[in-house]
């Protein structure tokens, strides 16, 4: 068995990216980080080293807890990776409305009212 592998195809391997390129090209980026250094693609990966991947505006923070070169199914690499992750706080929804869209209608105005939790006045009816 290896002591290492690269890190872009560990990315792969255990499901991060859907593609090696893609992974390739985070690392290129610096969206990849191994203990916290910014890395190339060919950097090696070891068993126990930290990973911090930046993926749409997030950071995963996973740990190397198995090896693999080969891209596998999704529960043998659920158990490559150990995800430390924080969990995110809820994002409330907005309402946008599409540029050039006009005035909304009375009852988009309610639903829009509806959505941002304003209650509806008494005199409006």
């Amino acid at each position: 068995m290896t002591e290492s592998v690269r890190v872009d195809s560990w990315l792969w391997a255990v499901r991060v990216y859907k593609t090696r390129s893609a992974a390739t090209t985070a690392c290129r980026a610096g969206h990849v980080r191994l203990n916290g250094e910014k890395v190339k693609a060919s950097q090696p990966v070891r068993i126990g080293d930290e990973l911090r991947v930046r993926i749409a505006g997030f950071d995963r923070i996973l740990v190397v807890r198995q090896l693999l070169t080969k891209r596998v199914g999704a529960p043998l690499a659920a158990l490559a990776a150990e995800d430390r992750t924080p969990p995110r706080e809820p994002v409330a929804m907005v309402a946008v409305r599409d540029r050039g869209a006009g005035r909304p209608t009375k009852r988009e105005r309610r639903d829009i009212d509806r959505l941002r939790g304003r209650a509806p006045h008494a005199d409006d009816d």
